[in-house]
């Protein structure tokens, strides 16, 4: 895939995620694939408040939901200073490392590259986020940018925040196992047959870290390394779906309703800038101001400055006249 990505046209700006993904797939030397038209391709369930909430609860992920949510508020009555810390630490491998790193920036829109070891280590701290495996995660990421705000679009609060938090999570069909569904998204994970495996039994590195915390601190590192940890994490993740679509200031003109919101940004190590990722979205950077703290981005800094991570694409823009455009 080449180096730099340059894309002047707003629709390939919004879809770009799978032009880089196509060429990962199929490399080629000429420019990115051109972007998909706004529609629900044949074989991919219709997804949206419209045509999923007819449906019904999915209730066995409803009552993981609540399972999580029971434990974590029991958890605040057992407290310990090693429990805190093995959630922290948790913390940083899935939310900031797994997801907002290796799912989101890495595995969703190629924003950089790392080598292929440590691109499977990240998207396995992603995994114990509890939001699915990378091929799950992933396709429906980039049906987002696809349809962002349009009908078809998973979780746009068009159809109300409490959809777009987590209402599209626990209504409708389940698709956490539907790798050949999802392939048309994801040609490059589909064809790695580690993403196949971790995709099918994304559930297995947060039972062994259950089991492990167990023998390092008893109950209390398990239900705030675990339960509290993973309820929390979960719903700074919602927020960018639901709130950085209602909240917040809009530095380009985007096709959707994307905002980049402060406090999200904050709590996520950076995803709130969503304004800014959705005019750019392979940046691998989203903060684009010196105020606009990217904790994640800064992570990838790391991994350069430490030999690991190359092809780090930035966003380029006119500060005076700032326009959804390409990356550099």
């Amino acid at each position: 895939m080449p180096s730099e990505i340059l894309i002047e046209d707003q629709a390939e700006v919004q879809h770009s995620s799978l032009a880089a993904a196509s060429a990962v797939a199929h490399p080629v030397a000429g420019p990115a694939v051109k972007s998909l038209p706004r529609e629900n391709p044949s074989g991919m369930p219709k997804l949206g408040y419209k045509a999923q909430a007819q449906k019904g609860p999915n209730w066995f992920t409803t009552s993981f939901m609540i399972l999580f949510h029971v434990c974590a508020i029991a958890a605040l009555f057992m407290f310990t200073w090693k429990a805190l810390i093995c959630a922290l630490v948790l913390w940083v491998f899935a939310t900031n490392v797994g997801i907002g790193m290796c799912y989101h920036r890495l595995l969703t829109h190629r924003g950089y590259r790392v080598p292929k070891w440590l691109e499977y280590v990240m998207a396995v701290g992603g995994t114990m986020a509890l939001e699915g495996g990378p091929i799950f995660w992933v396709s429906l990421h980039r049906v987002h940018h696809q349809l962002s705000d349009h009908d078809g679009d998973p979780h746009t609060p068009h159809e109300g925040g409490w959809w777009a938090h987590v209402g599209w999570i626990i209504i409708g069909d389940s698709l956490n196992s539907e790798t050949d569904t999802l392939a048309r998204y994801v040609p490059d994970l589909t064809r790695d047959r580690f993403y196949r495996w971790l995709s099918k039994y994304h559930w297995v590195p947060l039972a062994i870290a259950a089991v492990a915390l167990y023998f390092i601190g008893g109950w209390p590192c398990v239900m705030w390394g675990i339960f509290l940890r993973t309820t929390l994490g979960l719903h700074a993740t919602w927020l960018v779906n639901s709130a950085t679509h209602m909240w917040g200031s809009r530095r380009f003109q985007t096709r959707d309703d994307s905002r980049n919101n402060w406090w999200v940004a904050l709590i996520t190590g950076g995803e709130g800038w969503h304004n800014n990722h959705h005019a750019h979205p392979v940046s691998a950077r989203h903060g684009l101001k010196w105020y606009e703290l990217d904790i994640n981005y800064l992570g990838i800094w790391l991994l350069k400055k430490v030999g690991l991570a190359r092809e780090i694409k930035t966003a380029q823009y006119d500060p005076h006249n700032p326009r959804p455009a390409g990356v550099a």
